[in-house]
């Protein structure tokens, strides 16, 4: 079954811990950065604009630190700088494959990355080049969840893709609970009347008002992210009610 038709520009959310692997040893572990960047070639070659936000929770915590006495707007500065070092080490792994790619950051490092400029990046992606935005919104209290739906929206994608450990959201840990049950389709108001962590509330509401589709899905198996692309149902689909009675009915296929 199709959740729509194929997307054309997506904004991929990608976890600080995604770049550590399934073994989370390492805090970037060379393998999965390269397996993520092949991901990433094989749907850019099907003509899709790829934009990519990371977190930095592999690096740097930035609320976790900040429990622990360290003033919360420095925490959150810190953890910025962890998502531009991952932007980083990820831009680096897909231009080695071929894939010309940008890092632009919400705050102002030259010598390593543009500034985040709009119009600049819809350029580069109507020139076939990856662009990965760094540093989150470029303020504290704000998450990378927030930036990447912000940035889908001033760039005009067709989803925000949220690439995680698991196969969609479950109304509880599927890790912890075996009776755990996935959703398949959810609301945007469903979601945060049940507050499931899918994203933190500024984002899903952002993505409501401006009618985005939250795709969740599991980033490890292999091509998932084509299959997302290329508009298969699949993980879980976090849309509004209409979106939802159309594809139930049938009209989406």
């Amino acid at each position: 079954m199709k959740h729509q038709i194929p997307l054309k520009r997506i904004c991929l959310k990608l976890s600080g811990e995604a770049l550590m692997g399934p073994s989370s040893e390492d805090s970037i572990n060379v393998d999965a950065v390269n397996l993520i960047a092949n991901e990433i070639k094989e749907i850019r070659e099907l003509g899709v604009d790829v934009a990519i936000v990371i977190g930095g929770g592999n690096i740097f915590r930035g609320v976790k630190i900040a429990a622990k006495g360290i003033n919360r707007t420095t925490a959150d500065y810190m953890g910025m700088l962890a998502t531009v070092m991952n932007s980083l080490a990820l831009q680096d792994a897909i231009e080695k494959i071929g894939v010309p790619t940008r890092v632009q950051s919400a705050i102002a490092i030259n010598e390593i990355s543009e500034p985040f400029i709009g119009r600049k990046a819809a350029r580069h992606l109507e020139k076939g080049r990856v662009v990965i935005f760094a540093a989150g919104t470029g303020n504290p209290f704000f998450t990378t969840d927030t930036a990447a739906v912000l940035r889908a929206v001033e760039i005009s994608a067709g989803a925000v893709l949220k690439a995680t450990k698991v196969d969609g959201i479950y109304d509880k840990d599927p890790m912890q609970h075996q009776d755990a049950v996935k959703f398949p389709l959810i609301s945007f108001e469903e979601a945060i009347i049940r507050k499931l962590k899918v994203m933190d509330s500024t984002a899903i509401t952002m993505c409501m008002d401006n009618n985005l589709p939250i795709i969740v899905f599991d980033l490890f198996e292999r091509g998932n992210i084509k299959r997302v692309v290329q508009g298969e149902l699949m993980g879980t689909l976090v849309t509004s009610e209409q979106n939802i009675n159309l594809i139930k009915g049938g009209t989406v296929k």
